[in-house]
């Protein structure tokens, strides 16, 4: 299957965290990571006062089924110090399966596609580095982009991974 999974963080240093969390998940025998966007940092989303984030979106082939993966995620983010405390907050590194396939799938744990994807400027941006299809869920991400009205919340970052 081939996968979309968005990438944050904002706690430590970023980049290293970025770097760590892709490292992890290309160190899976089930995952193999074949494209990643470039690096944009992003204004901090929701209510919570923090630092911006570092964003991106990495391509994926993956033989698991979406809770497996799931379950390999959340392990990668313990393994790197996230603590989930806050809803919104700062956090150490923030994997989130966006798009696995045309996997449509609303559980209490997962949905795919990610409810809020087609409301991030920061999720959209980056997606588009390495998307393959030319539309979501009918509009181009150009269209998506600009229905959030958030794009100028997205710079692309000097730092490269």
């Amino acid at each position: 299957m081939i996968g979309y999974l968005a990438l944050g963080s904002n706690q430590g240093n970023s980049l290293a965290n970025l770097k760590a969390a892709r490292a992890a998940l290309e160190a899976l025998p089930e995952v193999q990571v074949v494209a990643s966007s470039s690096l944009y940092e992003t204004d901090p989303y929701g209510p919570v006062a923090q630092d911006d984030f570092l964003n991106a979106v990495i391509r994926i082939e993956t033989t698991l089924e979406p809770g497996f993966l799931l379950g390999k995620i959340h392990q990668i983010e313990a393994d790197l110090g996230r603590v989930r405390t806050i809803h919104w907050g700062p956090r150490t590194i923030d994997i989130d399966i966006l798009l696995l396939d045309d996997v449509k799938l609303t559980t209490p744990r997962l949905t795919i596609p990610h409810v809020e994807i087609t409301k991030r400027a920061f999720v959209l941006i980056p997606l588009q580095d390495v998307y393959q299809e030319k539309t979501l869920q009918g509009k181009s991400l150009s269209e998506w982009i600009e229905a959030t009205g958030d794009e100028k919340t997205v710079r692309l970052s000097e730092k490269v991974w």
